[in-house]
C-alpha cells in the first residue's frame, strides 16, 4: 500500500480513538454512497456527526483542515443525507473535520466542529 493510503489510514485510527475517547460511539468507518464517502460516523447522545478526516505528516503547504474542498464537503453531505434517511435519523446532525498531524512520533489532533457552516 503507498505511504500516503498508510498515513490516511492512521489518522483515520487516530481521530476514532479521538471521538471514543471524548464520548462518541463510533456508529461506521468509510461510509460510501454512489461517489460520496464520510470517514467517520460518530455519535453522541442524540447528536449524528459525519467526520472527514484530513491527515498530514508535512504542514508546508498548510495545515490538514484547509484542504477539504467545497466539492469534498458536498460529497459528504451527499453521503450523510443517504444515512441519515436510510436509518431515520431523527435528531440532530453535526458536520466536521478532524485534523490529524503527523510527524514522527508526535502525533497532534485539531477537532473542528461545524466545519462545513
Amino acid at each position: 500500500m503507498a505511504q500516503h493510503n498508510e498515513t490516511g489510514k492512521q489518522g483515520e485510527q487516530e481521530a476514532a480513538r479521538f471521538l471514543q475517547e471524548n464520548g462518541y460511539e463510533i456508529m461506521a468507518r468509510n461510509f460510501r454512497y454512489q461517489h460520496a464517502e464520510v470517514d467517520l460516523i460518530a455519535r453522541k447522545g442524540k447528536l449524528l456527526v459525519f467526520v472527514e478526516v484530513k491527515t498530514r505528516t508535512n504542514l508546508s503547504f498548510g495545515n490538514p483542515e484547509e484542504f477539504v474542498s467545497y466539492t469534498k464537503a458536498k460529497l459528504v453531505m451527499k453521503a450523510a443525507e443517504h444515512y441519515i434517511f436510510t436509518h431515520d435519523w431523527q435528531f440532530d446532525v453535526r458536520f466536521d473535520i478532524l485534523a490529524i498531524s503527523v510527524a514522527g512520533a508526535e502525533i497532534k489532533v485539531k477537532h473542528v466542529e461545524d466545519a462545513f457552516f
